[in-house]
């Protein structure tokens, strides 16, 4: 099944079936009048095959460099000092997003090792490891609204939404990777999106390092956590010649629908739906 480009007489094939569907894809969103073959050549292919790319690695070092820094303040010195006091789901939640960084870092490394098998063994997990990091986030969320209420009122029920929202997310980016991993262009860059997402609880406690920052919620939880997407795009078109359709369609949909939470947060809608999440579930 072909859906029609219109006047320029180029189609936009919709059957997933096909095993060059992206690259085909690619070539119509480019809408540079190549044949398959000629753009294939140039780009789909290169990027099925480029294995040797530093930076998903890179990000997973810089990720967890991320978390080191922004729950530092948070959780591990009050950790190490014996002084941080919260229930178990909070360390299972935490201990579950540290692993999937850990994973991130371990499948760059064995694709860039050839280990491809054992690569596509090990992705399995992903899935269940990212409900895993939903459902208890989910939980962590219920419980800091319950714990922070008393002192800051609605706002306190208005911070779970982000939480549900980017976490549901997050585990359909991770779904939509293992679903296309057959296409390796395709898969590698939904799995750096959904670990771009996922990461910016670590960007925004950054705030506690730089209490100076005006509006951390914007540069930090924002700006900073989803420059990675800009970066990635201009890498593809520096390396390949134009940008992936991941990061133009996914990348450029998480960028707007994070930006419209920035901008609604805790209005008097946010704030009812908000309140309807505290009164209903926690």
């Amino acid at each position: 099944m072909a859906a029609s480009g219109g006047g320029s007489g180029r189609q936009l094939p919709f059957n997933f079936d096909d095993p060059d569907v992206a690259t085909k894809i690619a070539c119509w969103s480019a809408g540079r009048g190549l044949s398959l073959t000629n753009r294939g050549d140039q780009m789909g292919n290169p990027r099925a095959r480029d294995r040797a790319s530093r930076i998903y690695l890179g990000f997973g070092l810089v990720g967890l460099a991320a978390i080191a820094a922004g729950f530092s303040t948070t959780f591990f010195l009050p950790m190490y000092r014996g002084t941080f006091v919260a229930p178990a789901i909070v360390h299972l939640h935490g201990a579950l997003a540290l692993s999937w960084i850990i994973l991130l870092i371990t499948q760059s490394s064995l694709v860039r090792a050839q280990s491809t098998p054992l690569h596509r063994r090990t992705e399995l997990i992903g899935l269940p490891l990212a409900i895993g990091i939903l459902v208890t986030g989910v939980l962590v969320a219920l419980w800091a609204a319950r714990r922070d209420y008393p002192s800051q009122g609605p706002v306190a029920a208005s911070l779970m939404i982000g939480v549900f929202t980017t976490l549901t997310l997050f585990v359909l980016l991770v779904g939509l990777a293992i679903l296309w991993r057959r296409w390796p262009d395709w898969h590698k860059r939904l799995m750096l999106l959904a670990t771009i997402l996922v990461l910016w609880p670590a960007w925004f406690r950054l705030r506690h390092l730089m209490p100076w920052l005006p509006r951390p919620e914007f540069w930090l939880a924002y700006v900073l956590a989803l420059s990675p997407i800009g970066l990635a795009a201009l890498y593809d078109r520096w390396k390949y010649g134009f940008v992936h359709p991941v990061w133009i369609y996914f990348g450029t949909a998480i960028i707007l629908e994070q930006g419209l939470e920035v901008l609604a947060f805790d209005s008097p809608a946010w704030r009812s739906v908000g309140m309807w999440l505290f009164q209903t579930f926690a």
